[in-house]
């Protein structure tokens, strides 16, 4: 089915989330305008179905939304690609945008490992901390089960930067996540 629903209640966020690997509707809500924007362009250029809805305590800042958004988004990735079994595994891709690069490799490995190199002009963007990128990439990463590497190649609008760090991963996971001809575990362990 490649699909799953996920949620996680704490006291700082209220996280229900629906992922659909092959499309669907994409709609978005966490409160946070730009965030919002960055999910949007991450599942329309993913090619995934995404309906989220995200509660926060906005109150104190945008960290914990951000970062518990990615740990429920990696979960949801990691259920709907089940053992892994007919995937391509791994994708890389460089995204453009303006005068900003970015670049994404990933492995659906089973092995977290996250390797993010950028940094940014402005400290924010509407009420998005731009140092909060790497904590959404690190906690979707880890929970997901991904070795995933971005890097800004380079860039001075801070939204661009941002926004191609995030097609970028969107690519690269589009990529991993193509269904494979074997319809076998790409590995010689047999398992991931």
């Amino acid at each position: 089915m490649r699909s799953s629903t996920q949620s996680r209640k704490t006291r700082e966020t209220d996280i229900t989330l629906t992922l659909q690997l092959d499309g669907g509707e994409v709609d978005i809500h966490t409160g946070i305008g730009f965030f919002d924007h960055m999910l949007t362009a991450f599942a329309t250029h993913g090619g995934f179905g995404l309906i989220l809805r995200a509660e926060g305590d906005l109150h104190v800042d945008c960290h914990h939304t951000i970062e518990d958004t990615g740990i429920v988004l990696g979960k949801a990735f990691a259920q709907a690609l089940g053992n892994k079994a007919g995937v391509a595994r791994f994708g890389s891709f460089y995204v453009p945008m303006d005068e900003a690069l970015a670049f994404c490799s990933v492995d659906i490995s089973g092995r977290p490992y996250v390797v993010f190199q950028a940094e940014f002009a402005e400290e924010r963007i509407g009420e998005y901390d731009t140092c909060m990128t790497e904590e959404f990439v690190r906690a979707f990463a880890t929970n997901a089960g991904l070795t995933l590497h971005t890097r800004l190649e380079y860039g001075k609008n801070s939204h661009h930067c941002v926004e191609a760090i995030y097609k970028a991963i969107a690519h690269a996971m589009r990529l991993a996540v193509a269904r494979s001809q074997s319809g076998e575990v790409l590995s010689t362990k047999g398992v991931l």
